[in-house]
């Protein structure tokens, strides 16, 4: 069969104006404008997918200032939202005009400029206020555009960031092969620790998550105690975990593969076992006696914030490194040793089906190559030689609108579309057995023809 014979058929691909049928060439492209609002950063892009191969034609960010309030603040985080969202929109839209038009599923000859195929937003989780903004901005330009929106679940897209990343380097012709279900995906960050079992698109089984805060707020909050005055004052930050990992590791920043000189516990117990340092005090493990599937981290910030008082002017700044080397190391520990009981358990009960090969890890904290170096050694030393870590890049590992158009497209493309009524969602999970069930359990959907695999 000749190529330009070859087509794929999408059933109504509006936003609900009217139903049709497009019958549309296999090898177009699909365009997303993506907004992501979730908390404090104000991020759009504009991704395209042609097959396998994924192009980032726009990706900007901006922060919300909250350096005077250590910590997000949601009124000063809205405002930021309010003033930049537009300015970004309109800059990626003009971005559209010099995209190539040829690809184009809907746009005919006489088309100035190219118009996205779909709206993708984050819905939630997140802060409401925030969420709203970018969703209903999201709403007005699928009416304006007539295209479809898609609402999308943050985490999911945290998830999802490593096929993204392939995707992108397989269109830079490095060929790196996509990541395919099942995996195992670890989502790290300010507002979130879980440990999930992705099956599928829509399918992520909650394998563990934190019993009090997430390791993103303790790392800050270990950070607020340990960190020297003048350089929290000097970095314009408010996430301070990350100031953490490059005041105790400074070459962290620059060096690819720094050698930590890290040496992974081989067994439980010795991974229970308390390191005593020449100052006389020392860290636990969380849930030091319970192979219970859950985080906690509030009791390694409190324990932190002990040493530090108790210790008071005569911490230099040695013993201040030390401190918050260790606190990552057990907090990084505890990660581990979750995924390596997860996975223990996983050949137990599979029978006799192996564990998935790949772990992703993505979020915030992803970017600390301490973390990177600890479950690396962990996997080796507890015969998990062959399960692979995937990280995203750096640049997409914090919150940003490229993981949300992808999610999208992905979301698009197995059929799915929003529904104009559709709300923010301050709390949605990614596990269909939870009590909202999950990412199709919330309302507010619609399913139509997949693209995948379907001809006229």
């Amino acid at each position: 069969m000749l190529e330009s014979a070859r087509w794929q058929c999408a059933s109504s691909l509006t936003s609900g104006f009217g139903r049709h049928l497009l019958c549309l060439p296999s090898r177009r492209s699909l365009l997303t404008l993506a907004i992501e609002t979730s908390c404090d950063d104000t991020s759009v892009a504009i991704l395209e997918k042609l097959g396998s191969r994924a192009t980032l034609h726009f990706h900007e960010k901006v922060t919300a200032d909250n350096t005077q309030f250590r910590g997000v603040h949601p009124l000063r985080s809205l405002e930021s939202h309010q003033a930049n969202l537009g300015n970004l929109i309109n800059k990626a839209v003009r971005k559209l005009s010099l995209i190539d038009a040829s690809h184009s599923r809907f746009d005919g000859p006489s088309s100035k400029r190219r118009h996205p195929d779909l709206i993708s937003v984050t819905r939630g989780p997140g802060m409401r206020t925030s969420l709203f903004t970018g969703l209903d901005t999201a709403k007005g330009l699928a009416i304006a555009w007539q295209i479809p929106l898609i609402g999308v679940n943050h985490m999911q897209a945290h998830s999802l960031t490593p096929r993204l990343a392939a995707a992108m380097e397989y269109s830079n012709e490095k060929n790196t092969p996509g990541l395919k279900f099942p995996f195992i995906s670890l989502l790290v960050s300010g507002g979130h620790t879980l440990l999930v079992n992705t099956k599928s698109l829509i399918d992520h089984s909650i394998l563990a998550t934190t019993a009090d805060i997430a390791i993103g707020d303790a790392l800050d909050k270990i950070a607020r105690a340990v960190l020297p005055p003048e350089i929290i004052q000097l970095s314009g930050e408010i996430m301070y975990g990350r100031l953490l990992d490059h005041y105790c590791f400074p070459t962290s920043s620059s060096a690819e593969n720094l050698d930590y000189a890290y040496i992974p516990p081989t067994t439980r117990l010795e991974e229970l076992k308390l390191r005593q340092t020449k100052w006389g005090w020392a860290l636990g493990a969380p849930l030091a006696h319970t192979r219970q599937m859950k985080f906690s981290f509030s009791g390694l910030e409190s324990a932190c914030g002990r040493i530090v008082e108790d210790r008071g002017a005569t911490m230099d700044e040695e013993e201040k490194r030390e401190l918050g080397t260790e606190a990552m190391r057990v907090a990084f520990e505890h990660l581990a040793s979750r995924i390596i009981i997860a996975l223990q358990s996983m050949n137990t009960t599979a029978c006799n089906k192996e564990h998935p090969d790949t772990l992703v890890v993505s979020g915030g904290v992803a970017s600390n190559k301490f973390l990177r170096a600890i479950l690396r050694a962990y996997l080796d030393i507890r015969g998990y030689q062959d399960v692979q870590l995937s990280f995203p890049p750096v640049e997409l590992c914090t919150d940003n609108a490229a993981m949300i158009g992808w999610a999208g497209i992905e979301m698009f493309e197995a059929g799915y579309q929003s529904e104009l009524s559709c709300t923010a969602l301050r709390k949605w999970s990614l596990d269909p057995d939870a009590e909202d069930g999950g990412i199709l359990g919330v309302g507010g959907w619609k399913k139509e023809g997949s693209l995948e695999g379907s001809r006229c």
